[in-house]
Order: structure tokens, then sequence, then C-alpha cells
């Protein structure tokens, strides 16, 4: 991958990834903020409402600062890290997912173990999911009128 800044090389890395989620069937909603204050890169609703925890790592920098995503994985059934090509494989858990993007693409080079979120997270999940996406299409339509809802919704 050519040489890029931080905030570039994320958004490339983001959007292949959230390109392979749809080409699986996998909804993607971008900045999803979970339940114990922090924000998955990639929330994916798979067909019959499994979800997929997916977050992104520009660079060997980005992973080496951020140790807290073991914190995500209570609020998903499988969690994968997405990285570009360049990024150095090896050293992230095995018993992780991995997606690797070259360009604009994506693919899913190893699937980590699935577990079963409990029922009462696994809904109140869904909720969230569901409003948030609601409301950033709403947003799109009348962003002055969904500003509540939007403020709301991050503060929770």
């Amino acid at each position: 991958m050519e040489l890029l800044g931080f905030p570039e090389r994320t958004a490339l890395i983001r959007r292949a990834t959230a390109r392979l989620c749809l080409r699986l069937g996998w909804a993607p909603l971008h900045e999803v903020r979970l339940a114990n204050g922090r924000r998955a890169d990639i929330l994916a609703l798979q067909p019959g409402g499994g979800f997929i925890c997916i977050e992104v790592k520009s660079g060997l920098r980005d992973y080496l600062s951020d140790g807290k995503w073991t914190e995500y994985q209570p609020f998903c059934d499988q969690f994968f890290f997405a990285v570009d090509c360049d990024f150095p494989q090896e050293i992230l858990p095995p018993e992780t997912g991995l997606i690797v993007c070259a360009d604009r693409e994506a693919e899913v080079l190893r699937d980590p173990p699935a577990s079963r979120l409990p029922p009462a997270r696994r809904k109140a999940l869904m909720e969230r999911f569901a409003w948030l996406a609601a409301g950033r299409l709403a947003a799109m339509e009348d962003p002055m009128g969904v500003s509540g809802l939007m403020l709301a919704l991050n503060d929770d």
C-alpha cells in the first residue's frame, strides 16, 4: 500500500472491510458505542442476528498503543482485526479473526472461534444497532430534525 497518513490508511481499511461485510451478507455499522463505553470501529450484524466486532488497525503503532480490544469481546459473537497487507500479522493474537485489506478489497484470512452473546445483551445490542442505524439514515434526510436523537444515542 502506498505511503499514507494514519487517517487515510484507517479510512481505506475501514471502507474495504465494510465492502467485505456487505459481500458476506453482513450489515456493517461504523463507530458504535458499546454499553461499556468502548466504541467499535465496525459492528456488523449477520443474518440470524449474530454480531461481529471489527477493530481496524492502521499500523503497528496503532495496535501497540491500544490494548483494549479484549473489552469488545463481551459485545460480539466473533471478533476480528482488520489490517492492511503491510501489517505484521504474526503479532496479532491467534484467537482473533483476521481481515486483510489491499487497495479497496479485503478478505477474511482467519475466522475466530464463535461464542454466543447472552440473550439479554443480544437484545440490548440489537435495539441499539437498530436505533443507531435508523437515526443515521434519518439524519441524512433531515439533519436538524434528528439532532436530539443522535445526541441521546451517543451519550448512552
